[in-house]
């Protein structure tokens, strides 16, 4: 689960200094480039059977069926890549489901988790032809409809650092656990819908007050809990590993480990790259990742000044056993490099297959004929600047490789959502198709 990252400076320049700034301010590929692309949404939409009831239902989107015909590129994608990645998230939405068939208000349909039971029943090895033929049977894909003339698609990744289990001259940088007394005001999954508000607190006797923020706690709130995780040696890497959530940990004994996302101090983030602009400190056009990251190695005092502008801070956990092999998306769904996506899980129940069609996306095809990024994904993760029915943040993996591609990834995209059909219809299809085999 990652955080929104540098690129929603970019909602308050003009269009023009925007439009040049863009790509560079996603270099790091943190995904949540904003801007006003998706400033018209405010909500979700009434939906058809199968798909998630929000409490922030509005009637600027409706979902329209469309034949599987319709979708650019469907014949030709590697359908059991998305069956792996669909399967591998059922037992979390399953778990989800015994614990009250929701994530927070956000509800879990019923036919996913029957989808997730047809994928399971389905004899191995499963074969690219038979997980198309799932995906047919079992799901109708529907066009989003909205005021926007198209969706925008962002990419993040997973970064790889150097870091220490103890404190030294180079490594001397926590990263915290989640503190005992903080509390979730609302669902995780939730937490991208609510990212104006706070959505962590501090429990108190009488209640909860907020969490200390990012200022106070590298001052020392924290001190003495014995809550540091482990020390990293740059304090602006480790700044932006807050921003993404999650990261690879080589330590100096030659092991490595994963870090992930464990909640936050629940105060709302606040781009560091806005105040910059904002403040007359760096022009729009001028900013890149890489030289905002210079900019505030050159001065560390002026830059923990500027990093402290952000109040967000947020806690980890380090991975263990099975959870370790990868890092993950919300409620705990191993991610799938090229295949998981980040939505507005307000909009689109989390578990959901989306086919993701955009020409312009070329870096990320597979191959040059097939004229740009069309490829089904599946629905493993929020962000707090994901949000829109057609807001799409791209999983490319780890390390150096991933981050170059997420790092350019900023396109107009289109979502093809795959709601799960009736029980009754599937019968009805079986039927059909029983029927036409026997003339």
């Amino acid at each position: 689960m990652h955080q929104p990252d540098e690129c929603a400076v970019l909602a308050g320049a003009s269009r023009r200094r925007r439009r040049r700034a863009v790509h560079a301010l996603c270099a790091t590929g943190l995904g949540a480039c904003l801007g006003s692309d998706s400033a018209w949404w405010n909500g979700s939409a009434e939906v058809p059977r199968g798909a998630p009831v929000s409490s922030t239902a509005t009637a600027t989107t409706s979902f329209e069926p469309v034949a599987f015909a319709d979708l650019p590129g469907w014949e030709t994608d590697d359908h059991l890549a998305p069956f792996r990645a669909f399967r591998v998230s059922c037992p979390r939405l399953k778990a989800a489901a015994r614990a009250g068939n929701g994530a927070g208000t956000i509800a879990i349909p019923t036919q996913l988790l029957a989808a997730c039971d047809a994928a399971a029943a389905l004899p191995e090895p499963v074969t690219r032809a038979a997980a198309r033929a799932f995906f047919e049977r079992e799901f109708t894909p529907h066009r989003v409809v909205h005021p926007a003339k198209q969706g925008l698609l962002t990419g993040y990744y997973e970064p790889v650092l150097e870091g220490s289990r103890t404190k030294d001259e180079k490594f001397a940088t926590p990263i915290y656990r989640r503190p005992p007394d903080l509390v979730n005001l609302v669902h995780e999954a939730e937490r991208g819908a609510k990212a104006n508000q706070l959505t962590h607190a501090r429990k108190i006797a009488t209640g909860t007050e907020p969490y200390a923020t990012r200022t106070e706690i590298e001052a020392g709130a924290l001190k003495g809990q014995n809550l540091e995780l482990l020390y990293l040696a740059d304090p602006v890497d480790t700044f932006f590993m807050h921003i993404q959530g999650s990261g690879r940990i080589r330590l100096t004994d030659g092991s490595t480990v994963r870090v992930h996302y464990d909640g936050k101090n629940g105060h709302p983030y606040t781009s560091i790259g806005r105040y910059l602009i904002d403040t007359g400190m760096l022009a729009a056009d001028k900013i890149t990742m890489g030289a905002l990251g210079r900019w505030l190695r050159a001065d560390p005092d002026r830059g923990r000044h500027v990093m402290h502008q952000n109040a967000s801070f947020v806690f980890f956990r380090e991975l263990q056993g099975e959870e370790a092999s990868g890092p993950l998306g919300v409620l705990s769904i191993p991610l799938v490099a090229g295949r998981s996506l980040a939505v507005d899980a307000g909009t689109h129940a989390i578990g959901t297959p989306v086919y993701v069609s955009s020409p312009a996306l070329t870096h990320a095809s597979r191959t040059k004929k097939e004229g740009g990024f069309h490829r089904l994904m599946i629905a493993h993760d929020v962000g707090s600047a994901i949000r829109g029915p057609e807001r799409g943040d791209i999983y490319f993996g780890s390390g150096d490789k991933a981050g170059r591609l997420a790092g350019i990834t900023k396109h107009p995209g289109h979502f093809f959502v795959l709601l799960p059909r009736a029980p009754e219809t599937i019968e009805a299809g079986a039927k059909a198709r029983s029927r036409q085999a026997a003339q």
